[in-house]
């Protein structure tokens, strides 16, 4: 015997040791059978051997199942399946099979080989699980008479149920559409209030420039300049007006500019009550930063923390009144602190200074919505605003994302 005829043997040896294996001729008669196929069956070699193989056939078993067999492996082809089997002692197995049809020379089927696998205990398991399943589908049936009988007891009962809410649903529906409309009045209310707050100092600056024409009329060059400043005043006036317009347009395009441009833009505003007022105003310009947003809307927030900053410091007697805006970059955001040295917030009302309608002032000098509007605009520019109170006055801290460095 060569080395591969003692392979193929070997490999003989490893299939017919760990299968189910059986031979027959091409009428269906057993021509071999491995132990294991005994075992199983419950029959001698002696008695399959010349028997045909529908001798471990189960009788359940459809017809039809071996006809496709047949017609599978006569037409040279391997069928693969599960089959029910009778043993001998009358017990019931189920083999996985592999049938494969060996050709002779000429390409004519000689016989036919049989490899099987036992898979009776995951068969019998599976029926198992359909039974019980089936006795679950069961009892399910039975519990949904129990809850459609209960169903109708409770249509019943929520009949008179819906008609009450339908009746408080549309009193809430004419509760709501008078709240929307109150809504709708309070919002129009509050922007009124706080363009009359934004107006107020404006109007204040034109009374002193006026003032100033009045006293310089003689001084060609002074009444140029207090004309021009005049006339800032003005335009923005009214653009304050536009920005309160569009304030709540979600479609406004944003634009590119410094910080230090807002900040002198409100400083603009403001310069001659400061000068009257005797505030020293100082930009601390460390590192001027390019952000994307809305410029008009964020020099209406210095304009109002520079007004409140007044305010504190005509409260409080000092005679050298600072406001210092300085402009720090970090890593991702610019950093605006304004330091006024007027009066300290008290300490309740730091966590509630940003708060709609809160002030600490008299309702004819203020609305309580200035720093409410102003955390809103920096929060839609992706930013924030916070406020502490320092040993010789007050710091109000702004941060912004950062556009470009330039």
């Amino acid at each position: 015997m060569d080395r591969n005829e003692r392979r193929l043997k070997q490999y003989q040896d490893a299939i017919d040791a760990s299968n189910i294996v059986s031979k027959t001729d091409v009428k269906g008669y057993i021509t071999f059978v491995n132990d294991e196929f005994c075992n199983i069956s419950k029959y001698s070699k002696e008695e399959l051997i010349g028997s045909n193989h529908n001798i471990v056939r189960h009788p359940d078993v459809n017809p039809k199942v071996f006809r496709c067999m047949w017609n599978t492996i006569l037409s040279k082809k391997v069928y693969k399946g599960i089959i029910k089997n009778l043993a001998k002692d009358g017990s019931v197995f189920y083999l996985n099979a592999t049938i494969i049809p060996i050709l002779d020379e000429d390409g004519e089927i000689e016989e036919f080989v049989a490899i099987r696998h036992n898979v009776t205990e995951v068969v019998v398991l599976n029926e198992r699980l359909l039974a019980a399943r089936n006795e679950l589908k069961e009892l399910n049936l039975s519990l949904e008479e129990k809850v459609l009988d209960q169903t109708k007891e409770l249509i019943e009962l929520n009949k008179s149920l819906e008609e009450r809410i339908a009746l408080e649903v549309n009193k809430n529906e004419e509760k709501n559409k008078l709240l929307f409309q109150q809504s709708r009045l309070a919002s129009m209310g509050e922007m009124i209030g706080n363009i009359a707050h934004q107006w107020r100092q404006p109007l204040s600056e034109l009374g002193i420039d006026l003032f100033k024409m009045k006293q310089q009329i003689d001084d060609k060059e002074s009444f140029v300049a207090i004309y021009e400043h005049a006339k800032i005043v003005i335009k923005n006036m009214s653009k304050t007006i536009d920005d309160f317009r569009n304030f709540f347009k979600s479609d406004k395009e944003k634009e590119l500019f410094f910080i230090s441009e807002a900040v002198n833009d409100a400083f603009t505003m403001l310069r001659g009550t400061f000068k009257k007022e005797s505030i020293n105003f100082d930009l601390v310009n460390k590192k001027d930063v390019e952000i994307s947003g809305f410029k008009s809307e964020l020099s209406q927030v210095f304009m109002n923390l520079f007004t409140n900053a007044k305010d504190a410091m005509k409260e409080t007697p000092i005679k050298d009144k600072k406001l210092v805006v300085s402009i720090q970059k970090s890593t991702n955001y610019v950093i605006v602190s304004i330091f006024n040295s007027g009066k300290q917030i008290e300490k309740e009302n730091l966590d509630k200074i940003f708060e709609p309608y809160f002030t600490t002032k008299h309702p004819s000098s203020g609305t309580g919505l200035g720093l409410y509007i102003n955390k809103m605009i920096l929060e839609r520019m992706g930013g924030d605003i916070d406020v502490k109170n320092l040993k010789n006055g007050v710091s109000f801290s702004i941060k912004l994302p950062i556009c470009k460095e330039v």
